[in-house]
């Protein structure tokens, strides 16, 4: 009760000051505070059939030069395992809606083909389907996420595919399981409801994708052992309207969640920006456009607490990431982009926002996980390369089920043009074991921060940290160099007292760990 005290009136005392003291620059921890856990969900990953994602990226087949297993690139295979990775969604997306899951079962030679009709027009030949990418998640030891087809598809085809997957019984499904060399079900828990059903998962209206997802949820059966966490296609970035129609119109009981998708775009869909050529003032709109998924979720949650103050339905967003105008004489349709220092920092805001929101946010999933919009790896042919946004998500692994501390932070300011915004950006986190992990931010591109970290309710001083930072902005890694922007080992802290000062290198990711 003491510590708690005194951590409060500690944040009191500074924040009344205004920090008007010598150091600018400080950030206040209660470790003894936390209420939340954040979900390791919230690192997940979203695995769709475009561009280069599935098909070269995740896929060559076991036919392949390329190392494989079972045909699953060797490499970018070991890189996710590294990663952790707490799940992955599939197989969209848009293309989720065009998507029938029988097509992509049985003996690949005899599966039939069709045409992309939402990524560059080409022909799927359907030979990474169900079985395929079960068995990628069961080698990753990870959670799979489904997106049903609710825009082209039935309630019997999404009701049947259920069956398929988890039914441990005598059933036509699960015969046919079996008959395809799957005697055990799968037994997956998250299920999505369709894709953007207010966009290319249909152009429905809230009112009519209510009704229909009351439909189809209803025939998305639980199985023994295999109760679905059924998920509602939620809201286009801004559109609070939608979020509260199905509020309003879908049965708490009968969704667990609601999806939400948010892209950064420097520009706008017309002339969104290049990935890799930007101005510092273009460079600070794009992190500004990602610090606002803050508001953004405040603002759903508003409507979302309206209806349900117990937080019993969780916001899952399912696509975010950085968009920019492909790479040139590439298909428009892949979405291939490349990845630099600034997505590192678009990355590092957002986790830290959804770790601020755990109590809400219970998932989320960076588009895309190779080869497309803010990829985690690309790939051409047999070569490989892990991006900014790669070591980002390895540098956050230890806020995986941590418990959510309460904290303070003030900042200088970093100004470009006409736009300003707080050069830190923090989040901290308690392990289980104890220790305190706190994941900064400085996108000032030119200033090291000395900042000062007041840290309440727990004795412990060891210190260790890593960070990621490069010579310039839209540094990236590329496939003749792929070691420009990754991890090193930071250790420019020391502690005064009770005080850990910690200076902060410009254009940097820091994350600490305290024990």
């Amino acid at each position: 009760m003491k510590k708690s005290f005194l951590g409060g009136l500690l944040v009191a005392v500074i924040m009344l000051s205004g920090f008007n003291v010598q150091a600018q620059n400080k950030l206040v921890i209660n470790a003894d505070q936390g209420k939340t856990q954040i979900s390791r969900h919230i690192y997940g990953h979203f695995s769709e059939h475009l561009g280069r994602c599935i098909y070269g990226g995740i896929w060559v087949g076991p036919d392949s030069d390329i190392e494989n297993i079972n045909g699953y690139r060797t490499d970018v295979f070991q890189a996710l395992k590294n990663l952790d990775i707490p799940n992955l969604r599939w197989p969209g997306g848009c293309f989720a809606d065009e998507y029938h899951w029988t097509d992509g079962i049985g003996p690949r030679s005899e599966r039939p083909k069709m045409i992309n009709t939402h990524w560059g027009g080409v022909t799927e030949d359907n030979s990474f389907g169900t079985h395929e990418f079960f068995g990628f998640v069961e080698l990753l030891e990870t959670e799979p996420y489904i997106t049903g087809n609710v825009g082209s598809g039935s309630v019997e085809e999404m009701s049947k595919w259920v069956e398929y997957i988890n039914f441990d019984g005598v059933s036509p499904m699960a015969d046919l399981r079996k008959k395809n060399g799957r005697e055990e079900p799968w037994q997956i828990k998250y299920w999505g409801v369709g894709n953007e059903s207010w966009g290319c998962g249909g152009n429905m209206t809230p009112e009519y994708y209510a009704n229909e997802y009351r439909r189809y949820a209803t025939f998305a059966r639980d199985y023994p052992g295999a109760k679905l966490y059924k998920i509602a296609g939620g809201a286009n970035s801004t559109d609070y309207n939608w979020t509260e129609v199905l509020m309003q119109k879908i049965p708490l009981h009968m969704m667990d969640a609601m999806s939400l998708h948010y892209y950064t775009i420097p520009g706008n869909w017309g002339d969104k920006g290049s990935s890799t050529d930007f101005s510092n003032e273009e460079y600070l709109v794009t992190l500004q456009k990602a610090a606002f998924m803050d508001e953004l979720l405040n603002r759903h949650e508003t409507i979302m607490d309206k209806y349900d103050p117990r937080k019993r339905v969780k916001l899952i967003v399912d696509e975010w990431g950085t968009w920019y105008d492909v790479e040139p004489n590439t298909n428009p349709g892949f979405l291939y982009q490349q990845n630099t220092l600034r997505d590192a920092f678009v990355a590092a805001i957002t986790l830290n926002t959804f770790n601020k929101h755990a109590d809400r946010v219970h998932m989320a999933n960076l588009a895309q996980t190779v080869n497309v919009l803010q990829a985690l790896i690309l790939t051409e042919e047999d070569k490989m390369l892990l991006t900014p946004t790669y070591h980002v998500f390895d540098l956050y692994k230890p806020h995986m089920d941590a418990t959510l501390l309460p904290s303070y932070v003030q900042s200088d300011m970093v100004e470009a043009g006409s736009t300003k915004m707080e050069a830190l950006n923090v989040s901290s986190s308690l392990s289980e074991d104890g220790t305190v992990n706190i994941s900064i931010a400085n996108i000032d591109p030119e200033k090291a921060i000395d900042l000062e970290v007041f840290l309440h309710g727990t004795d412990a001083k060891d210190v260790s940290g890593r960070y990621l930072t490069a010579e310039n902005l839209n540094s990236h890694n590329s496939f003749e160099d792929t070691d420009v922007v990754s991890i090193q080992e930071f250790d420019d802290f020391k502690w005064a007292k009770d005080v850990l000062n910690v200076k902060v290198p410009a254009k940097s990711v820091v994350v600490l760990r305290v024990k």
